[in-house]
């Protein structure tokens, strides 16, 4: 009989004190969530990086669009006159072909290769200073949770647009 009074009395205690401390869970939580491709996208740093990117590799993509043009034309050619032509020039033409076509595809890979890296090193740069500008929200609108992926999120709790105009008033994109 003891026991049984001692184990209702554990049980008891362990129950107030389980809604004791799962109180501050019943507490208002406040979280955020930041749409991370829009903030790269329309962020002012991200697209100035953007442009400069597409200014930087413009002159190369131009090559690489004339150098296809070339080939399509090759290519065509081949196709309309081949049967005129002799079997020396049509294999000596298909192997000048095949070879351009090698060189056109290693420079395409070249150029998104370079392309690839010098992105990511801008948009690192965007995401340190959207980052900075996060945490600074964060901790200046008091901010318990802040949510860069979701599957749903509530256009209330998005705080896209803050991280965006504190991007725009923190200045200049670094020198490169």
């Amino acid at each position: 009989m003891t026991a049984m009074r001692y184990s209702k009395h554990v049980l008891g205690a362990l129950l107030a004190g389980t809604v004791v401390f799962s109180a501050p869970a019943f507490a208002e939580v406040k979280i955020g969530f930041v749409d991370m491709q829009r903030l790269f996208d329309q962020a002012p740093i991200a697209v100035k990086a953007n442009k400069k990117l597409t200014a930087e590799f413009a002159k190369r993509e131009l090559e690489l669009q004339k150098l296809g043009k070339q080939i399509k034309t090759q290519q065509d050619t081949l196709e309309k006159n081949g049967a005129t032509m002799s079997d020396t020039e049509r294999r000596n033409r298909e192997r000048e072909l095949a070879d351009a076509s090698r060189e056109f595809q290693r420079k395409q890979r070249e150029f998104r290769e370079d392309l690839d890296v010098r992105r990511n090193e801008a948009m690192a740069v965007v995401l340190e200073r959207a980052n900075k500008a996060l945490k600074q929200i964060a901790e200046t609108d008091k901010y318990d949770l802040i949510v860069q992926d979701a599957v749903y999120f509530s256009p209330r709790i998005d705080i896209t647009d803050k991280i965006i105009k504190a991007l725009a008033d923190d200045g200049k994109l670094p020198a490169q």
